[in-house]
């Protein structure tokens, strides 16, 4: 561990059962036991004890809802990693001989305004509210039809029958990508947004970067399809706006679609997995979304506050700056903990650790970021979840998690019925 740029958290004085006392180190620790079925308690404590540090795995970590809620939307901090000063995952690209290239760094996920300010406005007018309501129709007949499917079985696996598939099928209408063979693109995707991920097993990396190449190479060859076709589709109206001239640069239009593409089913995924789980395990819960349709708006807002599909979102500052009483230095990366933020009694009162989807302050969770880069896709999300959330009994209580830090999910989930 010699030679690392960061400190390993803050000390806290522990005593054990004779009452010796001893110091832990508290900090951001994804290898606890436990940590991928259950953060949440690891993110109590850090709230209380160390709400802004610097974690053993490298960026400094924000865990409460008004530190995060305020980096979230500060337009002085960037999402460019060249303003890093320190990027340990190039490190460990360069020492196992990787070129990593330029991938994905036109993604407005990536770029700071004045550029994402121009491509967000080209992508975002299919996903307004109103041109997204629109789909309501088509999202409930794919879903009668994959819940069809699996009913003479009496039972399925909520992910790959149901919570995959979904929006899967719905970003690539919407884009109107050509058909491929779903299972290969699903491999493709797991396996490349583990690249998210604050930390990636050396090993891992030649399979992320074969599956980005595969994932490239369909989206430039999807491109090129659409060109000889176009279509009233988003991906039609995003290759007519670079022909315009220079809004869109043919890596510009790569980067978004890969990025619509993969953002547009993998969180999904996981809300609606997450979301049905949480429902499942919380009868009570359940019987009011049953009880009450009206409940079902808010209820999504809760399902997302309460175990977020996206639990991580990174900034880097600029320039120094004070948080919470630490000194955070330009170039550094800061960790913005979505899913502590949102469970933080300061903000959503006493009961922040209990689903309740009657929960008046739901609306207000960080489950989809905040600032220039909320989320583009978030309306057509909650429009899924809101047509999707299935009516369900558990089989087996003990799903199979993705073993994952940013996109928290489940990877199977077997369901009867």
């Amino acid at each position: 561990m010699g030679g690392r740029p960061y400190t390993r958290g803050v000390a806290e004085v522990v005593h054990d059962e004779s009452g010796t006392a001893s110091v832990a180190e508290i900090g951001l620790n994804p290898f606890a036991p436990g940590y991928f079925e259950d953060p949440y308690a690891q993110y109590r404590s850090l709230r209380a004890v160390a709400p802004v540090h610097q974690s053993p795995i490298g960026p400094w970590t924000v865990t409460r809802y008004d530190d995060c809620s305020r980096l979230l939307r500060d337009p002085t901090l960037s999402v460019e990693e060249h303003n890093a000063t320190a990027m340990p995952r190039n490190a460990m690209l360069e020492a196992a001989g990787i070129e990593r290239g330029e991938r994905g760094s036109r993604a407005i996920l990536n770029i700071d305004p004045p550029d994402h300010t121009r491509i967000r406005r080209l992508a975002q007018q299919a996903f307004t509210p109103r041109r997204v309501e629109t789909l309501v129709p088509r999202v409930q007949a794919l879903v009668d039809d994959m819940l069809d499917t699996v009913a003479p079985r009496g039972e399925m696996d909520v992910i790959a029958d149901l919570a995959f598939p979904l929006p899967f099928a719905v970003i690539s209408e919407l884009l109107g990508m050509p058909e491929h063979d779903r299972t290969e693109l699903r491999a493709w995707s797991h396996t490349l947004v583990q690249s998210l991920e604050p930390i990636v097993v050396p090993d891992e990396f030649p399979a992320i970067l074969d599956a980005g190449d595969h994932i490239t190479e369909h989206v430039e060859a999807a491109i090129a399809w659409k060109r000889r076709n176009p279509a009233d589709d988003l991906l039609s109206a995003l290759i007519a706006a670079e022909e315009e001239g220079d809004r869109l640069t043919p890596a510009e239009l790569r980067d978004q679609v890969v990025l619509l593409y993969l953002a547009g089913h993998e969180t999904t995924v996981n809300l609606i997995g997450n979301g049905t789980l949480a429902l499942l395990r919380h009868p009570d819960q359940l019987a009011v979304l049953r009880e009450d349709p009206d409940v079902t708006g808010n209820a999504v807002e809760e399902l997302l506050r309460y175990d977020s599909p996206v639990q991580f979102s990174r900034r880097i500052a600029l320039e120094d700056l004070e948080l919470t009483g630490q000194h955070v230095t330009a170039g550094t990366f800061l960790f913005t903990c979505l899913g502590a933020a949102n469970r933080d009694p300061e903000h959503f009162g006493p009961t922040a650790e209990e689903l309740d989807l009657r929960r008046r302050e739901a609306p207000h969770h960080l489950s989809f970021g905040g600032g220039v880069h909320h989320c583009l896709g978030a309306v057509l999300a909650r429009t899924e979840a809101r047509v999707a959330i299935p009516t369900l009994v558990l089989r087996d209580d003990t799903p199979r998690w993705n073993g994952r830090m940013v996109l928290r999910g489940v990877d199977e989930l077997p369901v009867s019925f």
